[in-house]
């Protein structure tokens, strides 16, 4: 599997923080805010592979662009940034050893917590 840092995402992240478009939420708080299965399927039946791609900060070359399993490491509810989220990237991609997704999402950790 290669699984590399979306750079687009990571552009669109930053600037989601700039924006203010984030949520200051607790790192446990994840499992509760992600999008279920069923607000990933609305949001991609009506904004498409593309824009879905932005909310994730891993792609993944070995699985097709226009397939769920092409992106990795989700960040946000679709509409938000939230700190959880990047929280929780941070550390499965060091769990996984994808330094440049940690890294990024370190540095997205960072911004979230200057705002505060």
């Amino acid at each position: 599997m290669t699984t590399k840092l979306n750079d687009r995402a990571f552009d669109f992240a930053k600037q989601l923080v700039k924006d203010g478009k984030y949520v200051i939420d607790d790192k446990d708080a994840w499992s509760e805010h992600r999008p279920s299965t069923a607000q990933e399927n609305a949001f991609l039946e009506e904004h498409g592979f593309s824009a879905y791609g932005k909310w994730y900060l891993g792609i993944d070359d070995d699985a097709p662009a226009d397939t769920k399993a092409h992106y990795k490491f989700p960040y946000g509810d679709f509409t938000k940034i939230h700190r959880c989220g990047v929280i929780s990237a941070e550390t499965r991609a060091a769990q996984r050893k994808y330094d440049d997704i940690e890294s990024a999402a370190a540095h997205l950790h960072g911004m979230l917590d200057g705002t505060a």
